[in-house]
């Protein structure tokens, strides 16, 4: 889409955006960015500069429309957001395709354009280049390219697959207008039961340091923020993954985080390897820290994005970070989202009221307010002195400086057609397929003990037959057949089966969103697993567990030839690894502990930390 440029005296070219026939300092492509924010900010007004304070969830229309009316995620006014509330970030969810989100940003450029000052708007996301589909922590990939989630990304301890992983993820996301990443998850999940292991980097905390500097590297092409960057929020600080009885503080019942063991600076390490690699912003968590001392002080025991002592003493004072501090979505106001109950998440403060909630979160330290367009509660309380401007000027510039720096001034559009050819083109899909395959891990690797008196030596990777009979349960069986494999509807008359299996959870359905994020034991159903145990006795049996969080193992695992692990893995990826045509490099970035008891027991914040594990942290077999 081609884009109005004006003809200064001197001959620069510039968008008019004020449409006042002047070159004006923030419209000028030849200044720096932090002039052209500060030249800006001097024309907003309150209620302009209150706008910039919030990022709404919109969804795009299904063509690329822009919606208005109610939706699955609550009500949405995506013109009025921008033309009367003032608002210019927007989270987006799923597209039906890129082709639809690259004309949904141009729409909603052209209608940012027609606005006072002409600000462009910005679009952010959750992950969506890998499997998981959770509208509260990720997007489904839909003609994106997929790759494993970010815990097969630590599976291979290999920076330079980070890299390549987060650079293509960049390219897709700026084809389409997408410009900022509410990622990487950086929490060491150190509760076994924590129900978003899958979207970090491990427990480690080191290999998490180290990967975290890829991958912002990958997207922020070494943090010099420009027109073809995506600038990344790096969550969830102070780290999110020490959860009393491994809950979620997106529910009531799990907003507190609990250090037995006296391990948070273990969880600050990743954070400050971001910090320093220049991270564009800081997510801080819903999560209440209890109990929690910091040289002698105690924390106060309300949600991270409401607390100063974590925000401004520790975030900004301490560690030094001068970038936007932007907080997870819906922490002051109730509603319903997606069918279901969505209680503003302001644990320790749940007593304040809306207006009291903003003034606290704006003490704290935050810049933007995610989730929420409230806007007129910011105003009353810059209006009514509670809040000074200056105050508000402080963040404004933090936001702008950004939009300055990912060039978003001088052109925010995108070419349609472009966006179709690049997003999903065939090399970065083969990328993100070796990606899955290499990111396995063998957990178990025997002979064909079982399989006809044959012996075969190391199950993985497969030599036999192709005209072998082989049963399936899990993966699609005519992927099988594609490879050129038969396959049978019983154990009892295959010479191999092939199981592919998900980590059990307790499902849940209450509050919104609360289906999407597996909790609660680690076992599988008992059928289930006697099924799988039967199927193993009966014939050689390779198993394969989607670990988006840890399993209980050990009956499988005694009972089949080989098991492995996967952290999003198709079945067609899957099989190149069985068939031997990708050699498994995936190494365990979490532990598998042995039994519940041993997750009961352990200690909440200590990575690794459980006793006697059935799979230890960094297993793999040969």
């Amino acid at each position: 889409m081609s884009i109005q440029l004006s003809t200064a005296p001197d001959g620069t070219r510039y968008r008019d955006l004020n449409r006042n026939g002047t070159m004006d300092p923030y419209e000028d492509p030849r200044l720096d960015p932090h002039t052209r924010a500060t030249d800006l900010l001097q024309r907003l007004t309150v209620e302009e500069k209150v706008g910039l304070m919030f990022q709404p969830a919109v969804p795009a229309g299904r063509d690329g429309e822009l919606v208005a009316g109610m939706t699955p995620a609550g009500e949405v006014d995506t013109s009025g957001f921008l033309e009367h509330r003032h608002v210019n970030h927007l989270y987006t969810f799923d597209y039906t395709s890129p082709r639809v989100g690259a004309l949904w940003n141009n729409r909603l450029q052209v209608l940012a354009e027609q606005t006072r000052l002409g600000i462009p708007v910005t679009i952010s996301t959750d992950p969506r280049n890998a499997f998981s589909a959770n509208p509260g922590a990720g997007m489904a990939s839909r003609g994106f390219s997929m790759w494993p989630e970010s815990l097969g990304l630590a599976a291979l301890h290999d920076e330079a697959a980070v890299r390549e992983y987060a650079d293509i993820a960049r390219q897709e996301y700026v084809a389409v207008g997408i410009r900022a990443a509410l990622h990487p998850q950086v929490d060491l999940p150190t509760h076994a039961r924590w129900a978003r292991q899958y979207a970090t980097l491990g427990v480690d905390p080191e290999l998490a340091s180290r990967l975290v500097v890829a991958y912002l590297d990958g997207f922020q092409q070494s943090a010099a923020l420009g027109a073809d960057t995506v600038a990344c929020i790096t969550k969830h600080f102070p780290g999110g993954g020490a959860q009393k009885d491994g809950e979620d503080p997106h529910f009531v019942y799990g907003r507190e985080q609990i250090y037995p063991g006296g391990r948070f600076e273990d969880h600050l390490r990743p954070f400050r390897a971001a910090i320093a690699a220049g991270s564009s912003g800081i997510m801080p968590y819903y999560g209440m820290p209890v109990g929690l001392e910091r040289n002698g002080v105690a924390i106060p025991e309300i949600g991270f994005a409401y607390n100063k002592a974590i925000i401004t003493d520790l975030l900004r004072d301490e560690l030094g970070f001068t970038g936007v501090v932007l907080t997870d979505f819906t922490v002051v106001t109730d509603g319903m989202m997606f069918g279901r109950r969505s209680i503003g998440r302001a644990w320790g403060v749940e007593h304040l009221s809306y207006r009291d909630r903003v003034l606290a979160l704006v003490e704290a330290g935050v810049d933007q307010i995610g989730g929420e367009y409230c806007t007129e509660l910011l105003v009353d309380l810059v209006h009514d002195g509670a809040i000074p401007e200056s105050r508000i000027d402080a963040s404004v510039l933090r936001l702008l400086l950004v939009k300055f720096q990912l060039g978003l001034f001088d052109d925010p559009y995108v070419d349609v057609d472009a966006a179709d050819r690049l997003v999903g083109r065939e090399e970065f899909v083969r990328a993100g397929r070796r990606a899955q395959s290499r990111s396995v891990t063998v957990l178990t690797n025997g002979p064909f003990d079982k399989l006809r008196e044959r012996t075969l030596g190391p199950t993985i990777p497969m030599s036999f037959p192709e005209q072998a009979p082989i049963y399936v349960f899990g993966l699609d069986a005519e992927r099988v057949r594609a490879r050129g494999f038969t396959t049978v509807d019983n154990p009892e008359d295959a010479a191999l089966a092939l199981v592919r299996l998900r980590a059990p959870f307790t499902p849940r359905d209450d509050y919104a969103l609360e289906a999407f994020f597996h909790a609660g034991s680690l076992a599988f159903a008992k059928d289930l697993e006697d099924e799988i145990v039967a199927v193993a006795e009966t014939v050689s049996t390779i198993v394969d567990v989607y670990l988006d969080r840890p399993a209980l193992l050990n009956r499988i695992a005694a009972a089949a030839t080989a098991v492995t692990a996967n952290w999003g893995t198709s079945d067609d990826a899957w099989l190149d690894v069985v068939l031997g045509e990708v050699a498994a490099a995936g190494r365990l970035p979490i532990e598998v502990p042995s039994s519940e008891q041993a997750v009961d027991t352990a200690l909440a914040d200590v990575p690794a930390g459980t006793l006697d594990p059935l799979f230890a942290l960094g297993h793999a077999a040969s």
